[in-house]
């Protein structure tokens, strides 16, 4: 007769997401409601200058700027909405 050896160990489980606590999410989202404004100000910006006749040169660059401060801002509540969720 063939002699079997111990049944394999099953796999090692992988380790939890790493989570945020509440403080951290806190901070996350208002950190992310502040960089909301200089895209809102820009948004406004835009418009104001679109009915003066359109937008100068030099201010394309901030405006630019500010549309991205306010993505960032929009990514970081959305990640801390998201990782509460988890």
């Amino acid at each position: 007769m063939s002699e079997t050896g111990p049944p394999p160990l099953p796999p090692a489980r992988p380790p939890p997401p790493s989570q945020l606590g509440g403080c951290g999410t806190a901070l996350m989202a208002v950190l992310g409601a502040i960089l909301l404004l200089p895209g809102l100000c820009a948004i406004l910006f835009m418009i104001g200058a679109s009915k003066t006749g359109g937008i100068d040169r030099m201010l394309g660059g901030p405006i630019v700027f500010g549309l991205l401060l306010g993505a960032i801002g929009v990514l970081l509540i959305y990640t801390a909405i998201t990782s509460q969720k988890r």
